[in-house]
């Protein structure tokens, strides 16, 4: 029986340009980031085989870079490009991303968006 592998990294936090008002555009703001990754898990795991596990330090870094050099007007673009880092990887069969921007509601703790993403 073939099962999923479910890699899920929790609360990345991040700073980026994000927003479009002035003062958003001129400094760099907090945002968390959570990933949920999913692809089938092989005969390789019950050999411990470093070959057949996605590596998702290596994602994690391209996320980190891209993030934290980039600007973005909208919360959805970071979203989608992070999503579309996430996919990238051919194994990769499902992924789920939610980015937070803390404090961009004056009386919210946070205003987050999902997208998720699986392969046809």
């Amino acid at each position: 029986m073939l099962s999923n592998a479910i890699i899920n990294i929790t609360n990345l936090r991040l700073r980026t340009f994000i927003g479009f008002n002035p003062d958003e555009m001129q400094k760099q703001q907090d945002v968390v980031i959570n990933i949920e990754i999913q692809y089938p898990a092989s005969n390789g795991f019950a050999n411990d085989d470093v070959e057949q596990a996605l590596n998702y330090k290596t994602i994690t870094k391209e996320i980190i870079h891209h993030v934290e050099n980039g600007r973005f007007l909208l919360l959805e673009k970071l979203v989608s490009d992070v999503l579309d880092i996430c996919s990238a990887h051919p194994w990769t069969h499902y992924a789920k991303v939610t980015v937070d921007k803390p404090h961009a509601l004056r009386f919210a703790d946070s205003v987050s968006l999902s997208l998720e993403w699986q392969k046809d």
